[in-house]
């Protein structure tokens, strides 16, 4: 079993950055595709970022077109984390984000913009943007 834990949302202005973090713990997840996904009230979730297992042949990032060049992911194998640095926030960011590991094994970069590839999941950390 592994267990997320999502923190470092808040309320914040327009144009505001925040850092997600997220602590994995029970068993590494350093074999395993990270994502962070979101939801606001109404809407379905969507897919924000995901990021290359370790022992990956290749290194990727994916992100969605809404927050591409606006938002890093990146992960510390060795703390079992995963952050989201999230910089010119808007309004419509508003939401709340959660963290996922992805199902061992490798099926291809646009695999896991889908939130049914992922195993685990956090409880989710808010993030208000005020205009």
């Amino acid at each position: 079993q592994v267990q997320l834990v999502e923190s470092g949302g808040g309320l914040v202005q327009a144009g505001d950055s925040l850092r997600l973090s997220c602590a994995a713990s029970g068993r590494p997840v350093s074999g395993r595709t990270m994502g962070w996904f979101r939801q606001s009230p109404g809407k379905e979730r969507e897919f924000v970022a995901a990021i290359s297992r370790s022992g990956s042949s290749t290194f990727w990032t994916n992100y969605a077109d809404s927050v591409e060049g606006r938002f890093t992911i990146s992960r510390d194998n060795a703390q079992n984390m995963v952050h989201l640095q999230m910089n010119s926030l808007q309004p419509e960011d508003t939401a709340v984000y959660y963290c996922a590991a992805a199902v061992p094994g490798w099926y291809g970069v646009d695999y896991y913009t889908s939130g049914a590839r992922y195993e685990y999941w956090g409880q989710g950390t808010q993030v208000t943007v005020s205009s």
